[in-house]
Formats: structure tokens, sequence, C-alpha cells
């Protein structure tokens, strides 16, 4: 299995289960590493991967649009789209909170879902 990756993707959204937290959207870093098949190596075709632009564009939708209370929710909603959407067999997600706890530079949550292919 090859990886595609995307490193320190920083987006605004709307996540946090105090009011406080819904006033005005965060800024969150998400990581992705997403399981990809071995055909785009040998053929060279866009439509043999996943396109990370394309995982950017519809991570930065999502989030743009919609309100979550936790980050293990958000997280989920995103995994789902590369897995389902996007067509993905794997995916392992790190979504973070900059500079919300004052004694941490970054507080978030790390999923993966789908099977490895072997």
């Amino acid at each position: 299995m090859d990886l595609i990756f995307i490193r320190d993707l920083r987006v605004d959204a709307r996540v946090g289960i105090y009011d406080w937290e819904q006033l005005r959207p965060q800024t969150l870093e998400l990581d992705a590493e997403i399981g990809i098949g071995l055909a785009a190596g040998q053929s060279d075709a866009i439509g043999d991967t996943v396109d990370y632009g394309k995982v950017i564009e519809r991570f930065t939708e999502e989030l743009r649009d919609r309100r979550f209370g936790l980050l293990e929710a958000l997280a989920e909603h995103l995994a789902a789209i590369v897995t389902t959407e996007l067509g993905a067999p794997w995916v392992r997600l790190s979504v973070a909170k900059v500079g919300h706890v004052r004694s941490a530079r970054r507080v978030g949550v790390v999923i993966e879902r789908g099977q490895r292919p072997g």
C-alpha cells in the first residue's frame, strides 16, 4: 500500500460543546494519511489515486458549512468523506485545536478508519 499525506492543513471551523466556542470559528490543524493502491505509480493517472487537492477542497467546504460539538465527531465526518466519497480504503486523521488551551500548543484527536491493504 502507498500513502498520500496532507500535513499542517489549517482551516477555521465552528467546533465545541460550550457556547463561547461556537461564537466564532477556531483554527484547526489537520494531518491526513490516506491509503491508496499501487496503480497510480504505474499508470501516472489521477484517476488511479485520491486527489489530495480534492481532499483539501472537501475538508474546507465541510468545515465552513457545518458545526460540530466534539472533535471526534468532526474527525469521523471527514474520515467518512475520504473513505466513502473519495474511495480510499484507509485513512488516519489527526485534528487539533490550535491555541485553545493556554498551557498546550495543540489539543486534539487521532482516528484511523478503514482497512489497511496488505
